[in-house]
């Protein structure tokens, strides 16, 4: 069914309001996606602090216009759709990249993240961004590498310990 010109309008503020909001934003090709992984990719999204939208070509390109992004979604074929990630710039594309992998219908074709100054980055980058472990992962392993050479050290330590309650136990029997 067409929209309304008021519609369309509404459509373009709503689109205008998420690029002002987002750290991230994706597109994505969902052509020949089915149903039923288009509702798991939008639960995982959601999941992640993004969201999944779908619009028309011509407005996705009124709201770039109006916000100063250089892109051309009419350039661009297949069934495009944006995922917008409101809570982390990478998040979302490790979202939508593990689902690619289970899925080959999701194609993704680049996208803007907030800390690279807006600037478009190819669909490579973004995988490769996709692939990165996410914070936490960090995190843990910045902490297990600290936690480390003590642990070791108390290890040695408790050695000596051990080998002499396991000799004075040889000297009792």
């Amino acid at each position: 069914m067409p929209q309304t010109p008021a519609q369309k309008k509404e459509t373009v503020e709503n689109l205008k309001e998420k690029i002002a909001r987002k750290k991230a934003m994706i597109l994505v090709d969902f052509k020949g996606l089915k149903v039923k992984g288009l509702f798991d990719l939008r639960k995982r999204l959601k999941n992640v602090g993004a969201q999944f939208v779908v619009a028309k070509k011509t407005l996705m390109k009124l709201a770039f216009q109006e916000k100063k992004i250089k892109i051309d979604p009419n350039e661009i074929e297949g069934q495009i759709a944006l995922v917008f990630g409101f809570k982390d710039e990478l998040l979302p594309a490790k979202a939508l990249y593990n689902f690619s992998l289970e899925n080959k219908n999701l194609k993704i074709l680049g996208g803007l993240i907030e800390s690279q100054k807006d600037e478009f980055l190819n669909s490579e980058k973004i995988i490769e961004l996709g692939k990165l472990p996410s914070k936490e992962e960090l995190l843990a392993r910045l902490t297990g590498s600290i936690s480390a050479p003590i642990s070791n050290l108390i290890n040695v330590l408790e050695g000596n310990f051990k080998g002499l309650v396991y000799a004075l136990s040889a000297i009792k029997k």
